[in-house]
This record gives structure tokens, sequence and C-alpha cells, in this order.
């Protein structure tokens, strides 16, 4: 068979792709694929995806007389994720609670509360990223790594950092969601892909999105200023194996989806502009904490 060229290859990847991006029926674990411009409607329209074309199936934190959870495999690409606007109005919690895990994810702000034995945390991404302990008692900052590997070539596939320990997440109660981050230059943008094997949708993807991409800008400004030249945020990847709904929130998301109806976009998030004066009041707190968490732990011997 003879090789398509000119117009008709390009119509024949575009039908393809339109029949891969809508085939979920008949699948067990329908794949969804988005592009978005920015964060906030990344993560909204792959929430609503889930929950339109997810498949049921119960879960291992169902209450007695919860539905089964929707659950998706999903790959969304985010153009560039810092586009306005940045924040949707639907995010868990509330700004404060985006400070504190933006701090925790970049800063490692509570590392220090890692500890099993004590029946405490068994690991922070922070940790994981930045001090990966081996058995063998060697410690690597696998985002060091991945800022020399990128400085010698912005082009190389190699610079990622894995966040999976096998030798002690097998069989724990909480293992780590987010299993690596991967990065590389392209005309000087950092793009990232963060893969993660489970991601509540709905109560916790678009926290874990706004930090894995303020890490990208950190490490965004770190390459540029080792290359002495500006290296852009450039675009976000979010990969996860399963991206699910659980049946517990089916109330709350007739709410959020009443609203996505009722409202226009504009009315269903904030620029980061708007939100300023919050993320200022909120990294005080943050601070504030932090100074008497350090106060107790003196007092404390």
């Amino acid at each position: 068979m003879g090789k398509a060229t000119g117009g008709h290859a390009a119509a024949g990847a575009a039908h393809y792709l339109t029949r891969w991006e809508h085939m979920t029926d008949g699948f067990d674990l329908p794949l969804i694929c988005i592009k978005a411009d920015c964060l906030a409607e990344g993560w909204e329209r792959a929430v609503i995806a889930c929950w339109e074309q997810g498949a049921s199936i119960e879960t291992q934190y169902d209450r007695e007389g919860d539905p089964p959870s929707r659950d998706v495999s999903l790959a969304l690409a985010v153009r560039n994720p810092f586009n306005e606007p940045r924040i949707h109005r639907a995010l868990p919690g509330g700004i404060h609670d985006l400070e504190v895990y933006r701090q925790e994810v970049v800063d490692g702000i509570h590392d220090h509360w890692i500890a099993p034995d004590e029946g405490k945390w068994q690991y922070t991404y922070h940790e994981r990223l930045e001090a990966y302990s081996l058995p063998d008692g060697r410690v690597i900052n696998q985002l060091d790594y991945v800022v020399d590997a990128l400085a010698a070539a912005p082009h190389t596939r190699r610079a990622q950092a894995v966040v999976w320990k096998c030798w002690e997440d097998a069989g724990i109660h909480d293992p780590a969601c987010l299993q690596r981050m991967w990065f590389r230059v392209f005309d000087d943008r950092l793009v990232m892909a963060c893969h993660m094997r489970s991601n509540d949708a709905f109560k916790a993807s678009y926290m874990n999105m706004y930090a894995f991409t303020e890490l990208q800008r950190a490490i965004a400004e770190r390459l540029g200023e080792r290359l002495g030249r500006e290296i852009r945020v450039g675009q976000y990847n979010h990969v996860v194996d399963s991206y699910h709904i659980y049946g517990s929130y089916f109330e709350e998301m007739a709410k959020f989806l009443a609203t996505v109806e009722a409202r226009s976009f504009e009315e269903r998030t904030w620029t980061m502009e708007q939100m300023q004066p919050l993320i200022e009041e909120a990294r005080e707190r943050v601070a504030a904490s932090l100074e008497r968490e350090r106060e107790r732990l003196k007092e404390g011997g």
C-alpha cells in the first residue's frame, strides 16, 4: 500500500484524532483526551468528562450505601497553565488550603511531619523529589538532577524524577498517587508531564495541578538562571491511570454541574490578580503557623 501524502495524510490524521478523542463506548476503562488553554478550563472539562463517560466501579474507600465511583484514564494537556483564569472557584477547601498545599509541594514546609514509625506521615512529594532516600543510605535530590540534565541538553528525554518506592510503598495504607514527573525544553519553554496512578478528580486533582505547575515554574526559573536566558513555562500534561469521582461525592457533583450550567466561565473562575490579596493573606497565616510550630518544638526540647 502506498504512503498517503499531502492533504490526504492530513485529513486522515484529523479523522483518526477525532475518532480517538471520542472512543469510549465499549471500553472497560475509557481513555479521555482533553486539550485546554488554561488550568481552570482543563480541570473543569476533565471532571465533567469523568462524570459523563466514566466506568462504574467500586473503590476501597466506599462506605455502605455509596454508589460505585465513576472512573476514566485521563490525558490532559494544558497549553499554558499560567494563562488566566488560573483558579477555579470550585476548588476544594479555599485559597488558604491551596497555598498550604503549594508550599508543601514546592517548599517542603511539612517534610518534618514525616514519621511513619510514630503513626505520622509516610512521605511528602517534596521529600521524595528532593531527598529520595535509598535502602543503602544514599539520598538523591532528583530536582537537582533534572536541572543539571536540562542545562546540559535542554532537549534530553531523560530529565525525570520518580516518587514510588517499591520497597516501601507496596502494601502501605496511603501509597503515593504521583508516580513521576518528566521535563523537556521546547523553544525555551519547559514542558512538564505528571503521571499519577490514581487521582481524586473532584476533591484533589485541581490542587495537585496547581501545585505541580508551581513546581514547573520553579524549575523553569532555576534552569533559566543556569542557562543565562529566560526559560518560560510551557505545556503541562496531567496523565492519570485512574481519574475518579467517588460515589459519596455525587450530590456535590450535581450542585457543581448545576453551577456550570447556570454561570458563565468567568463567573466560575478567578484570575490570580483577583485572588492576590487572599493569597498574600494566606501566606502570612502559613508563615505565622510555621513560626508557632517552631516555637512549640523549641519548648519541647
